[in-house]
């Protein structure tokens, strides 16, 4: 890296722990502070998850280590790669390998990371596009790929999405009633019945429902399922779903605890398919990108889209923690 290729300064919230006890702040950095990496990209945008809310109001369990710039996601273009695999200038998203948590990560006007963890973005897209994807939409973007490779397929019968208006299961709703699929909506904010439907959901239940369902084998009723809730929510949609259906679990915002049994594996062949979006290999990013720009293009995101400046993301952590956080939320990082 040559010293010219980047500023003096640049731009970071980062999240800092010390005797004062713990807060997120905007600093300003220099190129000393980047973490060890191959490539340094500038980051115009990036987003905010669940994973993020947790980062930036420090609860536990997310960063590793203090001070560290959150943020799982980033897009922008390439500055320098040491490698040769991506030229200057190339557009390029992140999302996970452990960024905005074993190292900094997008909430910073540059980053410095390893050359493979990048993917070129598709043709016809842009950074902006990728971060209203983000990680959530890449999550539910794997989690329908396994779930069609699993024989999941249109007119097979009902796919449930839980957690349905934040962003995993939002955009799986989208992807699924795309393909074809007659979805069904789990929500704990009934008010959202509009907006899920609009994104193709044909029917919407409360988040009650499934929950409820304990006994170990219940009615058959899901061909698939995408769940990003966890707990007595998996439980429940897995004693529901039909012979040789196939549940995708890719998320723990009710719970990592999984109060099951194996009768619905051994009774009825259900599959129980994990989803791993961080440590998810280069092949399998490509695919998924690649079809999220053919079924989700920037037009079909525009209306579950929000777009807010780094400097609100402290107070938007607390919004997306409290479940008041619609759809996706694109972070501008730098222009």
């Amino acid at each position: 890296m040559t010293p010219s290729t980047l500023p003096d300064q640049f731009r970071a919230l980062r999240a800092v722990r010390d005797d004062a006890g713990f807060r997120a702040e905007m600093q300003t950095l220099t190129p000393a502070d980047l973490p060890a990496g191959d490539t340094v990209v500038r980051v115009t945008h990036s987003s905010l998850n669940y994973k993020d809310g947790l980062a930036v109001t420090g609860k536990p369990g997310v960063l590793k280590s203090y001070p560290m710039t959150p943020g799982i996601d980033l897009a922008g273009t390439v500055v320098m790669d040491e490698t040769g695999t991506h030229q200057p200038g190339a557009p390029v998203v992140l999302t996970g390998w452990g960024i905005g948590e074993r190292q900094d990560g997008g909430y910073a006007e540059y980053a410095r990371v390893r050359s493979e963890w990048l993917v070129p973005l598709p043709d016809g897209t842009t950074p902006e596009w990728a971060m209203s994807v983000g990680t959530a939409g890449f999550t539910a973007m794997l989690a329908v790929l396994a779930l069609e490779e699993h024989g999941v397929a249109p007119g097979g019968g009902e796919v449930l999405v839980t957690g349905a208006a934040g962003g995993v299961g939002s955009t799986a709703v989208a992807l699924l009633a795309a393909a074809g699929h007659a979805v069904t909506a789990s929500t704990g904010r009934r008010e959202e019945e509009g907006y899920l439907r609009s994104l193709g959901a044909a029917n919407v239940i409360g988040r009650e429902e499934v929950p409820a369902l304990k006994r170990p084998l219940e009615k058959e009723r899901w061909a698939g399922v995408v769940d990003s809730v966890g707990g007595d929510t998996l439980a429940g949609a897995i004693g529901s779903t039909r012979a040789h259906g196939a549940v995708a679990a890719c998320g723990l915002a009710g719970g990592s605890a999984l109060p099951t049994t194996v009768f619905p594996f051994i009774l009825r062949g259900v599959s129980l398919l994990g989803i791993d979006s961080v440590n998810c290999p280069q092949e399998r990013r490509r695919v998924a990108w690649t079809r999220l720009a053919r079924d989700l293009p920037a037009e079909r995101l525009a209306s579950v889209t929000q777009i807010r400046p780094l400097s609100d993301v402290p107070a938007l952590a607390e919004e997306i923690l409290a479940g008041r956080v619609r759809g996706r939320t694109v972070v501008e990082i730098g222009g």
